[in-house]
């Protein structure tokens, strides 16, 4: 089957360290597998990325010495692939409409019920307030759900899947899916987008990833990938989730942290290899 790994960054900003300890591991693992290394742009955030911090990303990875194959899949063409998992998942029975803002969530979830966990991959936990609803009824200022108790009942077994550096394969439960990760959304309300969660999954299959590696972030999130696999009858990939990279207080860099912008470091003289020993990777 080969090793196929990807780098999927968001051109909401410019590329930090921690992207580029993310790119470089999978890159390096891909050659050193004679594998495959693909490039994905999540765009769907229409908000909030541009066409500047795309032509960045090319750039700063190119100059870290990274090459990948072309065509780079872009989200924003890929919609269609991506309505058509909703549209099979609801012909499933297994998603509905929901209505509720972020505020609407807050106030449902301030009183939890006893033991129970509030906070899962997404956030709150949602309390379910329109499960009730039909996925016939959905209006188009609706967000889409999927219905966490019943997409465990369809499936007769629950999947398992395959982390690096794991003895066993780790296998989902009934209790870790509904209880602490609850009904998750599919499609967003204020963009009328897929979700990371749904685009991620179709994404990679389409891409043919045997191998995902991101950061320890995610590896919560990774379940939730993992069941919708088996819903849409996807492969499963093998997951590597790596060490996050952190400034002198401990706090993983985002992208607000323009200090640690490739770009920058770049316009100072900084060589790929100087990038590659401060996040802790040999020279190329």
């Amino acid at each position: 089957m080969g090793f196929v790994t990807r780098f999927a960054p968001s051109p909401t900003g410019q590329l930090h360290l921690g992207h580029a300890y993310s790119a470089l591991l999978a890159h390096d693992m891909a050659r050193a597998a004679h594998g495959r290394f693909l490039l994905r742009i999540e765009d769907t955030d229409t908000a909030r990325c541009t066409p500047a911090f795309e032509a960045q990303i090319y750039d700063d990875l190119a100059w870290l010495g990274l090459t990948w194959e072309t065509p780079v899949l872009r989200q924003s063409d890929n919609t269609a692939a991506y309505d058509t998992a909703i549209d099979r998942l609801g012909e499933m029975g297994l998603l509905y409409p929901c209505a509720c803002t972020r505020g609407d969530i807050r106030r449902a979830a301030s009183a939890p019920q006893e033991g129970a966990p509030m906070h899962g991959p997404d956030g709150l936990i949602y309390p379910g307030t329109c499960r009730h609803r039909r996925w016939d009824d959905r209006a188009d200022s609706d967000a889409v759900r999927l219905d966490m108790a019943r997409a465990v009942d369809h499936l007769q077994t629950l999947p398992c899947y395959t982390e690096t550096g794991s003895h066993a394969a780790s296998t989902l439960t009934r209790a870790l899916l509904i209880e602490d990760i609850g009904d998750i959304v599919l499609a967003r309300r204020d963009t009328k987008t897929a979700a990371y969660h749904l685009s991620v999954v179709v994404d990679d299959a389409a891409q043919g990833t045997t191998h995902v590696i991101r950061g320890e972030d995610l590896a919560t999130a990774t379940p939730i990938h993992v069941l919708l696999q088996a819903l849409l009858g996807l492969p499963t990939p093998i997951y590597h989730h790596h060490r996050l990279i952190r400034d002198e207080q401990g706090k993983r860099l985002a992208k607000r942290d323009d200090a640690r912008a490739i770009a920058l470091y770049r316009s100072e003289g900084a060589t790929p290899d100087d990038i590659r020993g401060m996040v802790g990777l040999p020279p190329a």
